[in-house]
């Protein structure tokens, strides 16, 4: 009740300082809604089509080379200059054996087999150098979002309807074609295919959509020409991201191919969006401290004004533990309320956000500002609400309960 009245003699500087506590709130939600939904955005452009774990094979030189079996100069260090890759082929050895091991994997949730290879997409007398993906649809959209890139058409047309391919929007208009079209493909050994346009995709990367084209794995072993069993990669997701180097650096060995992690392959990715969320956390906390520092004058001012009823409290059996609770539960409620009021405001003003309206060529599959409402952010930004304000009533509340009525009293 003695909280209160005070609370309420002064409410204006009450008012005041819950103001400061509820915008301090409410800009600490908003930032990091915003800034983690623009980092979820972001990941979802690069790490969401990208596999945890990638198997392939890479075309390099052979290890062993003809001088070093030479007895007189195996012991020796070789300087081979101008050497030339081995005759060894992109084809993923084994692989119907491989991915019955890594189904077994407890650690996989899932993965996806692909095919990659180059092509010449035929307009007239010109030859457009591009990309085949054979990718089979439905493992595709479940593990990397597929469907979530194509703005016409669906990614299972890819599978129901027989040599069919998705093309990237930027090279669907160099080569001038619409949905149903039918486009003449020359793979690198000169035999021409004609497949027909079932859908467009859209990364939000116009380099990346200028040279990618997607059809099923069947039809893509049709243009090389090469067997069922045929397989460039396999792309792992896992059910912790965090264990793809350890996995990466086992599959490597047990399957003798090449093995890259997300970490790897994403390296300078992941360190910008560290950064970008550690930002975000710092100017949060840094405008809760700043109204901490509101409350600490305002609680300061109120003790140098109640001095005398401060010191009656103590000269009619209220003790210093007493006097010290009396203004920590004044801090508390403050922060408590306003606290409160910045979680609505914070929620409100991210919806707001999020409604806007945020049309761009580069990313054509978002329609509004990405916004991430994780209770993670209320549950953190109420803690600090209540932590800062105790910190910042502790001091005076102690300097409160130290008033010696004695002197207070003998100097009215």
């Amino acid at each position: 009740m003695i909280a209160q009245a005070l609370l309420l003699a002064r409410w204006k500087q009450t008012l005041v300082a819950a103001i400061g506590v509820t915008f301090s709130i409410t800009m600490f939600i908003t930032l990091l809604s915003f800034m983690t939904g623009l980092n979820k955005l972001l990941d979802g452009l690069v790490l969401n089509r990208t596999p945890h774990v990638r198997l392939y094979n890479e075309i390099k030189p052979s290890k062993k080379q003809p001088i070093n079996e030479i007895p007189s100069f195996k012991n020796s260090y070789n300087f081979i200059e101008s050497i030339k890759a081995s005759s060894s082929r992109q084809q993923i050895y084994n692989s119907g054996a491989i991915m019955q091991a890594i189904r077994k994997d407890k650690r996989v949730v899932g993965f996806a087999p692909k095919i990659i290879t180059q092509v010449f997409f035929n307009e007239g007398m010109v030859d457009i150098a591009a990309a085949v993906n054979g990718i089979d649809a439905k493992a595709e959209n479940e593990l990397f979002h597929f469907n979530e890139y194509i703005t016409e058409g669906n990614a299972m047309d890819l599978k129901n309807i027989a040599n069919s391919i998705i093309l990237g929007k930027a090279l669907a208009d160099k080569l001038l074609v619409s949905i149903g079209d039918v486009v003449q493909v020359t793979s690198t050994e000169g035999d021409r295919f004609s497949l027909k346009v079932v859908g467009f995709f859209e990364s939000g990367l116009q380099e990346f959509d200028k040279t990618q084209s997607f059809a099923s794995i069947n039809t893509t072993q049709k243009i090389l020409g090469e067997p069922n069993s045929y397989v460039t990669d396999i792309q792992i997701k896992l059910n912790n991201m965090g264990q793809a180097p350890e996995v990466a650096r086992e599959y490597a060995t047990l399957f003798q191919c090449e093995a890259e992690d997300i970490q790897t392959a994403n390296a300078q990715f992941e360190t910008g969006n560290f950064i970008r969320t550690l930002i975000s956390y710092s100017v949060g906390i840094t405008l809760l401290i700043v109204a901490g520092f509101g409350i600490y004058n305002i609680l300061n001012m109120m003790i140098y004004e109640k001095m005398d009823s401060i010191a009656i409290l103590k000269a009619t059996g209220f003790s210093g533990w007493d006097v010290n609770k009396i203004f920590l539960l004044i801090a508390l409620t403050i922060g408590f309320f306003g606290g409160f009021a910045g979680l609505i405001f914070g929620f409100l003003l991210s919806s707001a956000i999020g409604q806007i309206p945020f049309n761009t060529s580069a990313l054509p599959t978002i329609k509004t500002y990405p916004i991430n409402y994780d209770p993670a952010f209320y549950v953190i930004g109420v803690s600090f609400s209540l932590i800062t304000t105790y910190l910042a009533g502790l001091f005076p509340a102690r300097k409160a309960s130290k008033i010696d009525p004695v002197l207070i009293i003998r100097g009215k």
